[in-house]
């Protein structure tokens, strides 16, 4: 990390950085309007300027690269510095730096003028307002090939397209995700309170504002709904339950893992610990320590796929509670209805802030996601079994 990065990052909120806790070649900063996506990007560029010279800016189109990427308020030049700030040379649509960096400029209304140029590094801004999304950021990742680990920055507001959601479920992908909120300190003091009030709880709002992909009108789980869940855990439940969907492959989709506890006919999702790339003893080991950690009643597990080898694998690890096997007999669209309807009833509180959760639920019912729904499955089957199923015996926990 080099000096005017040392400084920078000082100013940085955390979801202006990658997470580098995990290897990635792909950084997805998926924020609403104002976040500080541009700064993000154009912070991380620079630290890549000091170090490799070939570099790529792609953006919706040349008059946004020029505008917004490099001469913006939170551009590359105004965030590099009196003693680093590059020159512009329109001619050519490049970016030069002192230390001989150069960042080429492209639109993706050209993905062709992609092909030729190699990289080292890149930065892509909105990706969702791009004409070809999927196809351009193809053409882009082919030039991504100089040096030992070239690296790519997406920055974007989010909407409902496949490319976006195949592209955060990607592997070697690492997500950042940030409301409007998290940078208001940076804002006009009037501009989150005007449109919260004209917008909170809508589906405009929750994607453009709080930075989820949210689907089209259609889906089960309405953002006005969802917008409303959120809640405090009260001192005591009656049942807490560590729900799984396990991964078909250690490789591909995630593992959802979800914590829920009922309490006084309501049911509190306490924590969200899906994750990706993990070994079937890395997401039982997981499920495990959560069950101990909310003191569980029982371990729900999908036996779709595998059924006997997941109750082992979670026997293995020694649970504190028992391990409960669900089987889907009916699709994902109509396991959820009952969910969703407890969410419009408001029975249904979120203890914090889940965005992935949040966005595969309301991709429930709105058409095809693009990857598998592990955490949105993982969910329902906790409230199902909390509220809908069996098991409902009343008994106190105080956590």
């Amino acid at each position: 990390m080099h000096w005017l990065f040392s400084v920078l990052r000082t100013d940085l909120h955390p979801h202006q950085m990658p997470d580098d806790a995990q290897p990635w070649t792909t950084w997805l900063l998926m924020g609403g309007r104002g976040a500080g996506k541009t700064l993000a990007g154009a912070a991380w560029l620079i630290d890549r300027a000091f170090e490799t010279p070939r570099l790529a800016l792609l953006g919706p189109t040349l008059h946004d690269v020029r505008e917004v990427m490099i001469e913006g308020p939170s551009g590359l030049r105004a965030l590099s510095g009196p003693r680093f700030r590059p020159r512009w040379e329109t001619s050519r649509k490049r970016l030069l730096w002192p230390n001989g960096a150069v960042a080429q400029a492209f639109s993706a209304e050209d993905p062709e003028s992609l092909r030729g140029p190699q990289f080292h590094a890149a930065w892509a801004d909105e990706f969702c307002a791009w004409p070809k999304p999927a196809e351009t950021l193809a053409m882009l990742r082919f030039g991504l090939r100089l040096g030992a680990a070239p690296r790519l920055a997406v920055t974007t507001t989010p909407k409902p397209i496949r490319a976006l959601r195949r592209l955060a479920a990607e592997p070697g992908v690492t997500v950042t995700r940030a409301s409007t909120s998290a940078n208001a300190a940076h804002l006009a003091p009037a501009f989150l309170e005007t449109l919260r009030g004209l917008y909170g709880g809508t589906r405009l709002a929750a994607q453009e504002l709080d930075g989820l992909i949210v689907e089209d009108e259609g889906g089960l789980f309405r953002a006005e709904d969802l917008a409303r869940c959120r809640g405090a855990p009260p001192a005591r439940f009656e049942r807490v339950v560590v729900a799984v969907d396990p991964p078909a492959t250690a490789g591909g989709d995630a593992c959802g893992l979800v914590v829920c506890g009922r309490s006084e006919g309501r049911a509190f999702v306490l924590a969200d610990l899906s994750a990706r790339g993990l070994s079937p003893n890395g997401w039982a080991g997981r499920a495990v320590a959560a069950a101990g950690r909310w003191n569980a009643d029982a371990i729900v597990a999908e036996a779709n796929q595998g059924g006997d080898m997941v109750r082992a694998v979670l026997a293995q690890a020694a649970p504190p509670c028992p391990i409960r096997l669900v089987k889907a007999s009916r699709g994902k669209v109509a396991r959820a209805e009952p969910v969703a309807a407890l969410y419009e009833q408001g029975r249904v509180i979120h203890c914090d802030t889940f965005p992935a959760l949040e966005e595969e639920l309301m991709g429930l019912g709105a058409g095809d996601l693009g990857h598998s729904p592990d955490r949105a499955d993982a969910l329902v089957w906790a409230v199902t079994e909390l509220m809908l199923g069996r098991g409902r015996t009343p008994r106190l926990r105080v956590l």
